[in-house]
């Protein structure tokens, strides 16, 4: 078992964990050709599809929490791959629109089954994914992730004479 250095802060942590998780994930996928990032993406996609949704790129970066202009990009390689469409929104020409392809719904189902065993086996020492436990650390990461984050600006007047 790895463990944190005495004294370890909750953000170590969470970044310890965030990291763990995205090798995993990423070793996991890459049978299906596909990253992290990607899964990411077409998983959400994928959801978003499945609840009567054809989302825009900024609103899929707004769901995933990645950057817009990293979504575009990730869009136009999952595109190139034959995984997703991309279209023009009829309301907003700014606007680009995303749609998994048949190919890319096959591929998603598969990286989610993958995912969700692995999902299963990070959980296993809380209990598994229906526990009791793992609900309340979802509620808990619910919770932070909630919370707004405004990082102090260096040369910000009402830091000046203040020692971090």
């Amino acid at each position: 078992m790895i463990e944190g250095p005495p004294g370890a802060t909750p953000g170590f942590l969470v970044w310890r964990l965030a990291n763990k998780w995205r090798v995993a994930v990423d070793r996991a996928v890459a049978p299906l050709g596909l990253t992290h990032a990607q899964y990411s993406l077409v998983a959400s996609l994928h959801g978003m599809q499945r609840a009567g949704e054809r989302p825009s790129q900024r609103r899929l970066a707004d769901h995933t929490g990645l950057e817009a202009l990293y979504v575009s990009k990730l869009a136009r390689a999952l595109e190139s791959a034959g995984l997703i469409e991309r279209a023009r929104d009829p309301r907003d020409p700014r606007a680009v629109q995303l749609a998994l392809t048949e190919q890319g719904q096959a591929v998603t189902r598969q990286a989610i089954a993958v995912v969700q065993e692995l999902l299963q086996q990070l959980l296993e020492p809380l209990g598994g994914l229906a526990a009791s436990r793992t609900r309340a650390f979802t509620d808990e990461l619910t919770t932070l992730l909630d919370a707004p984050l405004a990082p102090s600006v260096p040369n910000d007047e009402s830091t000046q004479g203040t020692t971090p």
